[in-house]
């Protein structure tokens, strides 16, 4: 008889109208993750931060995109793609960091399901400690709750894996060849951006970032390619890891360089990608007066996405070897919120 695997996709949420936007900002403020302060301090700050920024979110964010996110029918597109690719004793579960569904009520689902292991499966593929850890601590504490005593595995991140690159570079080719048109296009990977305070502090994300953005080039193999990195949604008043995208799109805009912007760090489309990414950004690109701005889509349900992930499981069920990339560590030992440990390359 076959192990039973239950697989855990995991990824932020959304609201799924626009009465949830407060309740999910508030949600997303109190993670201490997210704010690094004591409860005390935090969660003041958090209900101050989400009644302030709620009315704009609100209007100016998901009114725009059907009043709701679809981060959740996006990853439940990808759960049911990936089952596909998976033994029948195998069943795949998705949990929100933020917003329904959320890890209380899918560890219950998953007692039910009685598996032997459960994968914790991020669709974060660079590390960070804001968003892969955070939904390591919760879900493993709301497992602890309903009783359950099988096996852990978590799979921590994948920024460099062959499926992701590949899907990655599968879906940047056609928007280079639109943008070869207008002119002499520079490729912007952009990624959500973080506090330089929790990079200073070891958290490998941007290092992450950037391996995925040189594996990608190495792959497209397009010699003398014009590309850069660059980080968006930045919120608050402290000093956030750079270049902006804003500052990128300016730069490119003042070359004369045709825009395409790849997300690197979301794979599935939320507000982040189809408002700031598909609205905003692509109006500050017109009015710098860049000759013209295509926007790569996320890899979804991207087959070398899908298959690279349904790999990841398998492995980390123990049905096949694991590769570098994952565990051992993939980081340098400097980055010590690395969760695989403190050894790895200088």
């Amino acid at each position: 008889m076959s192990e039973r695997i239950a697989v855990v996709l995991f990824n932020l949420g959304g609201p799924d109208s626009l009465d949830a936007v407060q309740p999910y900002l508030r949600n997303l403020f109190s993670d201490p993750a997210i704010i690094r302060l004591p409860g005390l301090l935090r969660l003041p700050l958090a209900r101050l931060i989400a009644d302030r920024r709620a009315p704009y979110a609100r209007e100016e964010i998901f009114a725009k995109i059907g009043g709701r996110s679809p981060i959740v029918p996006e990853t439940q597109a990808q759960a049911d793609l990936l089952k596909t690719h998976l033994d029948v004793d195998t069943r795949i579960f998705i949990a929100m960091r933020y917003w329904q569904p959320r890890a209380e009520g899918v560890a219950r689902e998953i007692m039910g399901f009685a598996p032997e292991r459960v994968v914790l499966l991020p669709l974060y593929p660079q590390f960070s400690t804001t968003t892969t850890e955070s939904s390591f601590k919760e879900f493993e504490v709301e497992l602890a709750k309903v009783g359950y005593r099988g096996k852990i595995e978590r799979i921590c991140c994948y920024p460099t894996a062959p499926g992701f690159v590949a899907a990655l570079t599968e879906t940047i080719i056609p928007k280079l060849t639109e943008a070869h048109v207008h002119g002499v296009p520079r490729l912007l990977f952009s990624a959500h951006g973080l506090p330089q305070s929790i990079v200073k502090a070891g958290d490998p994300y941007v290092w992450q970032v950037e391996q995925t953005a040189r594996a990608v080039i190495d792959a497209l193999r397009t010699p003398l390619l014009d590309w850069s990195i660059c980080y968006q949604s930045r919120v608050g008043p402290l000093k956030w890891t750079g270049p902006s995208i804003d500052e990128e799109i300016a730069r490119a805009a003042a070359d004369s360089r045709v825009i395409v912007v790849a997300p690197i760090a979301f794979v599935s489309e939320h507000s982040e990608t189809l408002v700031e990414l598909d609205m905003k950004y692509k109006k500050i690109a017109a009015e710098a007066g860049a000759p013209g701005y295509f926007r790569v889509p996320a890899v979804g349900v991207n087959r070398h996405f899908i298959a690279e992930l349904a790999s990841l499981v398998r492995e980390a069920a123990g049905h096949a070897k694991a590769r570098a990339y994952c565990n051992p560590r993939l980081c340098p030992g400097a980055f010590n919120a690395c969760p695989n440990g403190s050894t790895g390359s200088p």
